[in-house]
């Protein structure tokens, strides 16, 4: 493989617009400026990952193999420190998936902030059976007493 152009994080970030978009995932620096419209998970995404390391939000999403080897197709360079051998230009199979693999959409719309969010998946289950325990035990004492 040809020597990769090799880039800083400073470099990286002066990267993060809508009509310059470049991410790095795995060490590689990724231009997805063209990928933008096409990227399934909308270009907020992307956009908000520009300019910075996003190899941990992609790990996480559990992309296809499909969307790895779009990594290559994208890639203008690699991070400062890391280094690939042509081995390594395949996907790694630590992130090759072993079964079928799955198509899913991921909605992203967080409008609370998470805090509020974990607060009512707590608190408003409790507060719905405190309710009702409170009105079974007021009708049975109604009950009682007629």
């Amino acid at each position: 493989m040809a020597e990769q152009r090799v880039f800083t994080l400073s470099q990286i970030a002066q990267h993060k617009s809508k009509k310059d978009c470049w991410l790095v995932i795995n060490g590689r620096v990724v231009d997805v400026t063209k990928f933008l419209e096409e990227h399934p998970g909308g270009d907020e995404v992307l956009i908000e990952s520009a300019g910075k390391d996003a190899t941990k939000s992609f790990e996480d999403i559990g992309h296809s193999k499909a969307a790895h080897n779009l990594l290559l197709k994208y890639q203008v360079g690699v991070l400062q420190g890391y280094s690939f051998q042509e081995a390594d230009s395949k996907v790694s199979s630590r992130n090759e998936y072993k079964g079928k693999e799955m198509s899913a959409f991921v909605i992203k719309d967080n409008r609370l902030p998470s805090k509020y969010v974990a607060f009512l998946e707590f608190f408003v289950p409790l507060l719905v059976a405190g309710f009702f325990f409170s009105y079974r035990y007021l009708t049975k004492a109604a009950e009682i007493t007629h």
